[in-house]
């Protein structure tokens, strides 16, 4: 448990850098750096829970397991988020501004299962032995405005506030994730997975 907890806390520092950037910096230099955050959870074996959520089935991972790894990604976040805000008053304009621009509505969910698709896409890539899948699908979802809940979170505590929107994000996340996992997998392999299930 101390293990999965730490490594969680681990992938929210380092997405919480990539945030950084991207809400220092803006555009296109922002996106581009931001794509470190997953290089290091990826290459460095965090728990990130939009990096884990679609692999549930291949690596067998407890739900209560994810559960937790989403819990403390969203508690680490907030509170890096908010130390971020407190250092950089440029940092805190900047989150204050994005919050203000997200809806709890259907387009937000829309945007949410995109940044899971693109999410499962970049970590698939890796697995398979290439980052290119995160050095462009981070960036991409990034300039399309698709929206990560842990970057979210991270924001938000940079702005010292709070948005319903971002229960919509994990659930856009998680069935983005799912729903690539399923198209990327034959029909015979998702039946023995259920079985097992």
């Amino acid at each position: 448990m101390f293990e999965l907890v730490r490594k969680s806390i681990g992938a929210a520092i380092l997405i919480a850098l990539g945030d950084y950037a991207l809400l220092k910096l803006g555009n296109p230099i922002g996106p581009i750096i931001f794509a470190f955050g997953l290089l290091g959870v990826c290459y460095m074996g965090q728990n990130l829970f939009t990096g884990k959520c679609g692999f549930i089935f291949d690596d067998k991972t407890k739900v209560s397991h994810l559960f937790i790894i989403l819990l403390t990604n969203l508690i680490a976040g907030y509170l890096i988020g908010a130390c971020l805000g407190l250092i950089d008053e440029s940092v805190k304009t900047a989150a204050i501004s994005k919050v203000a621009s997200w809806t709890f509505d259907l387009s937000m969910l829309i945007k949410s299962i995109l940044c899971g698709i693109i999410m499962y896409i970049a970590v698939f890539m890796y697995r398979k032995g290439t980052p290119l899948g995160i050095i462009f699908g981070i960036p991409l979802f990034i300039f399309c405005g698709f929206q990560h809940c842990i970057a979210n979170v991270i924001t938000m505590g940079a702005a010292i506030t709070f948005d319903w929107s971002l229960t919509v994000a994990i659930l856009g996340n998680f069935f983005g994730s799912i729903l690539m996992w399923y198209i990327s997998k034959d029909a015979t392999k998702i039946a023995k997975i259920c079985k097992r299930a």
